[in-house]
C-alpha cells in the first residue's frame, strides 16, 4: 500500500483521534470485505459502540462495490456516521447524516438490487428513529 495508513493514529470507540502512543481501539480493516462479511463486521462494531469503525468498514465496501450497489453501502457508511455524530452529542450532524443516510438505503430498496439479508425497511426506522428528535421532528 502507497502512502500512510489512513488509521495510523490512535482514535477512541467514537473515532477521535487520540494522542500518539496512546491505545486506542484495535483498528479496523482498511481493504474492503466481502459483503456478508462487511455486514457482520459492522454490525458487531455497532453493537460494541463503535459506530465511526463500522463506517470505516462500511466505507471500504462502498468504494469497492459496484456502482448499482453504492447507495446501499454508501447509505450504510453515512447511518453510521450519523449515530457517531449523535454520540459525540452532535445532534444537527447526527440528523443530517442519519436523514442523508436513509434516503440512500431507501432509493436502494426501491431497486432490485441484492439486500444480502438486510431488512432494509427496518434499517430505515432504526435510523430515522436514531435522529435527534426522531419522528417528531417530521410533524
Amino acid at each position: 500500500m502507497a502512502g500512510r495508513p489512513r488509521q495510523a493514529r490512535p482514535r477512541d470507540a467514537l473515532g477521535r483521534p487520540l494522542p500518539y502512543g496512546e491505545a486506542g481501539v484495535e483498528p479496523v480493516p482498511e481493504e474492503a470485505l466481502p459483503p456478508l462479511e462487511t455486514l457482520d463486521v459492522a454490525r458487531r462494531l455497532v453493537r460494541d459502540g463503535r459506530p465511526f469503525s463500522a463506517h470505516e468498514v462500511l466505507e471500504a465496501r462502498w468504494k469497492a462495490a459496484p456502482d448499482t450497489e453504492r447507495d446501499l453501502w454508501q447509505g450504510l457508511a453515512q447511518i453510521c456516521v450519523g449515530l457517531t455524530h449523535a454520540a459525540r452529542g452532535n445532534h444537527e450532524g447526527a440528523r443530517r447524516l442519519l436523514d442523508r443516510g436513509a434516503g440512500r438505503v431507501e432509493s436502494y430498496a426501491a431497486g432490485d438490487g441484492p439486500r444480502y439479508g438486510l431488512d432494509l425497511d427496518a434499517v430505515l426506522v432504526c435510523a430515522r428513529a436514531s435522529e435527534p428528535g426522531g419522528d417528531d421532528a417530521r410533524g
